[in-house]
C-alpha cells in the first residue's frame, strides 16, 4: 500500500474512532444526565432533501423512507471525512508524534459545519440561535467535538501507526 493510501486509511480509522467515542459520550449523557440523544432521523431527512440547504423547520418537511439510517450514514460519513482530512493535513510526521493540540483545534473547528450549515438547515438557527437554550447547546457541542478529537487521537496514540 502506498504511503498516501496508508495515511488515508489511518484517517478512516481516526474518523470512525472519533465518531464511535462521540456516540458513546452521547449515550453516557443520556444515561446519567437524561440528555436527549441526537436526532439522526432529522439529519437524514435534511440530507435526503438536498440540494435545499435551509429549512424553517425540518419537522415540517416531508419524511423520507429510512431517514434515520440516512442520518446515521451521514454522521459516520462526515466523521470519516474529517478523519481523512486531518490525517492528510497533519501528515506522517504528526502520525509518528501525535500532539493532541492540533487535533483538538481541528475538532473544535469542525463544529462550524454544524453551527453554520446543519443547524440552520434543520431550522434551529445559526449556532442553535432558535433553540430555547442556545448557550447550553453550543457548550455541549464544543464538549462533544472535544470528545470526538479525543476519539480520533486514541488509535494513533495506542496503535502508533508510524507511517
Amino acid at each position: 500500500m502506498s504511503r498516501d493510501a496508508s495515511i488515508a486509511l489511518i484517517g478512516v480509522i481516526m474518523g470512525l474512532s472519533g465518531t464511535v467515542v462521540m456516540d458513546i459520550w452521547a449515550m453516557f449523557l443520556r444515561g446519567v444526565f437524561k440528555q436527549p440523544l441526537p436526532n439522526w432521523g432529522a439529519v437524514g431527512r435534511w440530507a435526503a432533501h438536498l440540494p435545499t440547504l435551509f429549512h424553517a423547520d425540518i419537522g415540517a418537511v416531508p419524511a423520507v423512507k429510512h431517514e434515520t439510517a440516512i442520518g446515521w450514514a451521514v454522521h459516520y460519513g462526515v466523521g470519516i471525512i474529517y478523519g481523512v482530512i486531518f490525517a492528510v493535513w497533519a501528515g506522517p510526521t504528526w502520525l509518528v508524534q501525535p500532539d493532541f493540540l492540533p487535533l483538538w483545534t481541528f475538532g473544535l473547528v469542525t463544529i462550524a459545519a454544524g453551527w453554520f450549515l446543519l443547524h440552520p438547515g434543520l431550522g434551529l438557527g445559526w449556532a442553535l440561535s432558535n433553540t430555547p437554550n442556545p448557550t447550553k447547546g453550543r457548550v455541549m457541542g464544543l464538549v462533544a467535538h472535544t470528545v470526538f478529537a479525543l476519539g480520533m487521537w486514541a488509535p494513533i496514540v495506542f496503535l502508533n501507526f508510524g507511517v
